[in-house]
């Protein structure tokens, strides 16, 4: 008896061993009808996309002092949902000053048209064609979004990337895009050393190989966006903004003076950030603190 129980196991798991990879595709498909959003997860040798639930809170008025950036990026989308030819978008520049925002906003804009967002992670983009293949068919505009691509001196891993996108972008159906933000234009870092086997060939410069590969990778986008620092005027415009964001929401009365300008400026000094993002949590910061008192 024992010996026959234990040969039903054996088969049992070696059946379950079988079927685990194809467990991911077992999942319940997403209602692009309802969900706005999903995240595409690796499991083992195999992924699925996961709903997310999403806020459609932030909007493209609240991105101050990015207009050009916004406006670009927002008539690219545009014409993507629309049915139109768009590009790619890498969007490139300081950290904190809205480009990651400026995604999210897009799909605010854009939901009841039918734009749909899907995070992936850099280290997931070799899953680009099977994510695209899920998609190719259905009636929604999809928006794949990867945040921070970016890649450290000595990692290999954008030569296989490049690869990947060239056939994926260039295969990709009409209802797919993809958006980047990245710290860096050229996504890799560059070094002097780069540029010591630079060429003239008949009054020309050629750059080597290694320049050229890494350069290649940004080219797969047709739309670069930068994104510089904040000079202080921009940051206290960005403070007032959400400080009147927050202050209508909660009813609470407030005036812009020195007092709170200063207040403001301490706390980007203390942080050593002069962005979009440390402007968002010193709003935060103070019109919590003045609710606090008036509550007592």
């Amino acid at each position: 008896m024992d010996s026959r129980l234990n040969a039903f196991l054996e088969r049992a798991e070696s059946v379950l061993a079988r079927l685990e990879p194809l467990l991911p595709t077992l999942r319940v498909d997403i209602d692009w009808s309802r969900s706005l959003a999903s995240r595409w997860h690796r499991e083992g040798r195999s992924g699925y996309l996961q709903a997310l639930e999403v806020s459609l809170d932030t909007g493209l008025d609240d991105l101050i002092g990015v207009d050009r950036q916004r406006d670009q990026l927002a008539r690219n989308t545009r014409q993507f949902v629309d049915g139109l030819p768009a590009n790619h978008a890498l969007l490139w520049g300081a950290r904190g000053t809205g480009k990651s925002s400026l995604v999210r906003a897009l799909l605010s804009e854009h939901a009841a048209a039918g734009l749909r967002l899907i995070e992936i992670e850099r280290d997931h983009l070799a899953d680009l064609p099977r994510v695209v293949e899920q998609l190719a068919k259905l009636p929604q505009r999809f928006v794949l979004f990867c945040d921070d691509l970016s890649f450290e001196a000595g990692e290999g891993d954008y030569r296989v990337l490049k690869s990947v996108l060239d056939g994926s972008l260039e295969r990709a159906p009409d209802n797919v895009l993809l958006y980047a933000t990245s710290n860096r234009r050229h996504l890799v870092p560059e070094k002097q050393s780069d540029n010591e086997n630079w060429q003239r060939v008949d009054g020309e410069l050629h750059p080597n190989e290694a320049v050229e590969d890494k350069i290649a990778l940004s080219d797969r986008f047709g739309l670069w966006l930068s994104f510089y620092p904040f000079t202080q005027e921009h940051f206290l415009d960005v403070v007032r903004h959400w400080i009147e964001v927050l202050a209508a929401s909660a009813k609470l009365t407030w005036d812009w003076d020195e007092a709170l300008e200063k207040e403001a400026i301490r706390w980007a000094t203390g942080r050593g950030n002069r962005n979009g993002r440390c402007a968002y949590q010193f709003a935060r910061y103070w019109v919590g603190l003045c609710l606090l008192d008036v509550r007592g």
